[in-house]
Order: C-alpha cells, then structure tokens, then sequence
C-alpha cells in the first residue's frame, strides 16, 4: 500500500491507498461490504482506514453521550462512525458522529449508505486536519441537508461550529472553555467543559 498525497483522511490516524482503486461507486460499496475494515471511496480511488488515539475515540464516545441526551425523543438519531455517507456521487465516507433527521434518505439502490446528514462531527487529528478542514469540509458543507458542522480538537479545548443561515452561507463560531457550543440545526447543545474532562490524560496524536 502507499499513502494517498502525503495525506491522511478521516478519523484514522493513519490511511493508506488501498490496493483496489479506479472502482466504480457500485463496484465499492459491493466490495466493502464484504471487508471487515472500512474505506474511504474518493471519485474512484479507495483508502483503508487505520483506528484513532484513546482522545480521539473518547471524544467522539462524548460528542455522542451529549448529542443523544439532547436529542431524546424527537426524530433524529444520533449515529457513530460507522455510519457511511455519500457527501457526493462518487464521495463517501464517514465521519465521528453524525445526526440524521428523518426521514432518512439513501442513495437509490442502497440500504446503508445515507445522503440526508443534518449535522456532522469530525475530531480533528494531526495527519486528518488538512483533509477535513479542505475538501471533506467542502463537501459537507455544499450538501443541502447540512445544517450544522462541528470540528473538535484533541490538542486543546476548542469546539468550531458551521451553522448554516436562511441565506445558505454558514455562520462560524469558536468555542473554549466554560462555553456551550450551540448547534442550532437540530436545537442541541454541547457543553465544552464536561466534552474535555479530563481528556486530556489520555493518549492524543503524536508529537
């Protein structure tokens, strides 16, 4: 395998190019689903995904505690990682936490692969940042259905929020300690202080 640009994507802390590329979408989605690791598919190239730090999957466990208590009895669902997303006809990946009000929408033909998101959440890592904050955060935030995109970091207490306006631009907000980071979208809140508890004894990215 070698790597994909000298960039790593996703959640991971390290993806290497899978030794299939140049596949179709349909050719993909049949072909992951037999895997038992997940892939990212990127206009025909795919790219295995390697498992993040102890901080970064704690902070994604967390994202999802505070989001599913908000969200409790109404009609959106609080779903993890291994939830795929086409962001675009031939983009699918996946993010840490994502929220789908329903009725959920799936690509045509599909049982699992969901193209309505309403707010997606990313823990940044070191060797992921530059993918989700260029290309990745593009196309989520060119979907129609996103209301709210959410970057965390792992280095410090720092909560970053997209809301999108009545006029279809995004709205940007950062948020630190002692604050409640609002997303709007789905009428939830994430309190920063109880996200980052003692996060920080756990293993992060390397230096």
């Amino acid at each position: 395998m070698k790597a994909w640009a000298g960039v790593v994507l996703g959640w991971s802390v390290e993806m290497t190019q899978a030794t299939r590329a140049q596949m179709t979408p349909d050719a993909f989605l049949i072909w992951e689903r037999a895997e038992s690791e997940r892939h990212f598919f990127i206009k025909g190239e795919v790219f295995a995904m390697a498992g993040g730090s102890p901080r970064h999957s704690a902070l994604g466990a967390r994202v999802i505690g505070q989001l599913s208590r908000a969200l409790a009895g109404r009609p959106c669902d609080v779903h993890t990682s291994d939830l795929r997303l086409a962001v675009t006809v031939d983009q699918f990946v996946y993010a840490d936490a994502v929220v789908v009000c329903r009725p959920i929408a799936l690509r045509p033909g599909s049982a699992d692969v969901v193209t309505n998101p309403s707010v997606v959440v990313e823990v940044l890592s070191r060797t992921t940042e530059a993918y989700d904050r260029g290309d990745k955060q593009a196309a989520y935030l060119a979907l129609a259905s996103i209301k709210n995109l959410v970057l965390v970091s792992q280095r410090e207490v720092r909560v970053e929020v997209y809301s999108r306006r009545e006029n279809g631009g995004f709205h940007f907000e950062v948020h630190g300690s002692g604050d409640t980071a609002i997303i709007d979208g789905v009428e939830a809140t994430l309190a920063v202080d109880e996200l980052y508890g003692g996060v920080f004894d756990l293993p992060g990215d390397a230096p």
